[in-house]
Formats: C-alpha cells, sequence, structure tokens
C-alpha cells in the first residue's frame, strides 16, 4: 500500500508540474496580446511572429508538454478511480486541457495555416483578421487551460489520504 501511495504522490507532482508547464506560454500569450495587438505595428508583429522564429520553442516543447497535459490527468483519475471526488476533478482537468488542444486547433491553427504563407514584402490585406484570430485564440486555449489547472488542483487537494 505505501508503494501505491508514493506512485501517486510521484504521479501527482508530475502532473502538476506538466500542465502548469502546458499553461505558462499560453498565458505567456495573453501577456503579449495587449501591446501586440495595440502598440504593435503590424510590420513589428509579422517580423517577430512568423518570420524570425519568435514561438519555435513554443511548438518544440510546448505541443509535448500540451499532449503529456492531457494524458497524465487522465491517469491521474484513473488511479483516483476509487475517491470520487478527487476523481471527478481530475477527470474534468483532463477533459479541459483536451478541449483547450481542440480549441487551439480550431481557432489557432487555421491561421498559423495562413501565416505559413505569408512571404517578406507589403503587409497582406487580412492582417488584421489574421492577427486578431491567432491572439484571440491563444487567449481562448489559455482560458481553457487555467479552469483545467484549477480544476487539477483542487482534485489534488481532495485527495483522501489514508
Amino acid at each position: 500500500m505505501t508503494e501505491i501511495r508514493g506512485f501517486l504522490l510521484f504521479w501527482s507532482i508530475l502532473t502538476a508540474t506538466v500542465a502548469a508547464l502546458s499553461l505558462g506560454p499560453s498565458f505567456a500569450h495573453v501577456l503579449e496580446s495587449l501591446p501586440q495587438l495595440t502598440k504593435w505595428s503590424p510590420s513589428l508583429w509579422r517580423e517577430a511572429t512568423v518570420f524570425n522564429g519568435q514561438f519555435l520553442l513554443f511548438l518544440v516543447i510546448g505541443a509535448p508538454l500540451d499532449l503529456a497535459a492531457i494524458g497524465c490527468p487522465g491517469l491521474l483519475a484513473w488511479m483516483l478511480r476509487d475517491d470520487r471526488p478527487a476523481c471527478w476533478f481530475v477527470l474534468a482537468a483532463n477533459l479541459l486541457y483536451a478541449a483547450s488542444l481542440a480549441a487551439w486547433s480550431v481557432l489557432v491553427k487555421p491561421a498559423n495555416d495562413v501565416l505559413a504563407t505569408w512571404v517578406p514584402g507589403p503587409i497582406p490585406d487580412n492582417f488584421e483578421a489574421i492577427r486578431l484570430r491567432w491572439e484571440t485564440g491563444h487567449m481562448v486555449v489559455a482560458g481553457i487551460k487555467a479552469a483545467g489547472f484549477i480544476s487539477l488542483i483542487v482534485g489534488l487537494l481532495s485527495i483522501r489520504h489514508g
């Protein structure tokens, strides 16, 4: 029984860490969005966002973290299946992190697909619409992840000890 409780503690800490690390880049997008939407010129936004690899690590490190932030709470919920309140909150976190990836696919990925076609030169006619979709899409994703993280923490704090 001690081995199971030790593994549960390990998996709980790992899950919280992965979930926090997944939320971090999404929250960073929110923090950056106000100046990017109101102060940055279109050429600065395009240069930083599209042409100079500003967000490459968000893909290389963030994407695997996002997948782990779905899988880890899923396994943790299964481990907590006999501890109903904790299980339900952790399962809700799992579903919210999955919903954040779905929201990214629906809101941000289409903008990324357009951004991938942009080349140096004149600012594209659809610039404002694409920038707004990209920025607000990231805000929605961050909000869903924040709700998932809160649910995870409530679930972890609800685990019965003993």
